[in-house]
């Protein structure tokens, strides 16, 4: 993790900070890092009117407000001498992230995911997807109130993303880093599938079962041979315990997997072509962010640009 020297917190909630805030301090230390506490304020609509009628700035009281719970939360780390920097910005919060980044040049954003389980479906909330969208560095989505260490740790890789330069080692580098930092089991998985292979099986293009057969057998070859070299570097192969490549659809599986073997964290990439804007890999990612249950920790290719001015 020796990677971050400049890490945003975004606590834009009251209550299941903690953890979070422990952990990214701990980073911080590690790395010797700034770390910067943030949150956003909404502008009141009538806050004009009444600093015009009755000479009282609404929106100066509430970001007063809300510097002095910025300022209580980091009470205990700066006693300890540790430096932690507070920041209070008016406006949508995930454009004033991402102009604080582009401003600051933060290399980690990190936050407490906007919903916690029960009857919300989805985890991620509308700032975070925007963040995973558009923000130009790593942007990490923590659960609330986890603890502050994990114990499983998922790396989504797709070697054949060969549009995005170094993403994919980006995402082993940061899986395997922090799964030596928390002493936490590491995962990597990979999914693979022959495309319109429904339609070659059952549809107007439909070819022999035999051809069909050699078409997975050939594919699955060409993808293990393709993870087998993305994971050389880091000790790892096909042939390791902790190493899966599955055949299906990559955004149900990696849900169900991560879901299944019950992963604290899943690294992965969110974009996949340098220099699009606000570009997914398909509906993959973010079907993924949609379903998944746990902390994600995503990352995007250099040349990324983001769309927020």
């Amino acid at each position: 993790m020796n990677r971050f020297k400049n890490i945003l917190f975004l606590a834009d909630r009251d209550e299941g900070l903690s953890a979070s805030l422990d952990r990214a301090v701990d980073i911080a230390n590690t790395n010797h890092a700034r770390l910067t506490v943030m949150d956003v304020t909404a502008e009141i609509g009538i806050a004009d009117y009444i600093k015009r009628v009755y000479s009282v700035d609404l929106n100066a009281q509430l970001r007063e407000q809300r510097m002095q719970f910025l300022e209580t939360l980091t009470q205990q780390y700066t006693e300890k001498g540790v430096p932690v920097y507070t920041k209070v910005a008016s406006g949508t919060p995930f454009i004033e992230v991402v102009r604080a980044v582009q401003r600051n040049a933060h290399d980690l954003v990190i936050k407490v995911a906007e919903h916690d389980s029960g009857l919300v479906s989805s985890l991620f909330g509308s700032t975070d997807m925007h963040l995973m969208r558009k923000c130009p560095c790593p942007v990490w989505i923590d659960r609330a109130g986890d603890e502050s260490s994990y114990h499983r740790i998922l790396a989504a890789v797709d070697p054949f993303d060969d549009e995005s330069g170094n993403l994919q080692r980006l995402i082993m580098d940061l899986a395997t880093s922090l799964a030596e930092r928390e002493h936490a089991t590491l995962d990597v998985l990979h999914v693979w599938e022959v495309p319109g292979a429904s339609m070659l099986a059952n549809g107007r293009a439909r070819i022999p079962r035999a051809e069909l057969d050699l078409l997975h057998k050939d594919t699955e070859t060409s993808h293990r041979e393709a993870l087998d070299a993305l994971l050389s570097a880091y000790g790892l192969g096909t042939g390791s315990g902790n190493v899966q490549l599955l055949n299906g659809r990559p955004a149900k599986i990696i849900s169900a997997f991560a879901r299944e073997q019950e992963h604290d964290l899943i690294v992965m990439g969110s974009l996949g072509r340098a220099g699009v804007a606000g570009l997914f890999i398909g509906n993959t990612a973010e079907d993924v962010l949609r379903e998944a249950q746990t902390a994600v920790l995503t990352v995007k290719p250099d040349g990324f640009i983001t769309p927020v001015a």
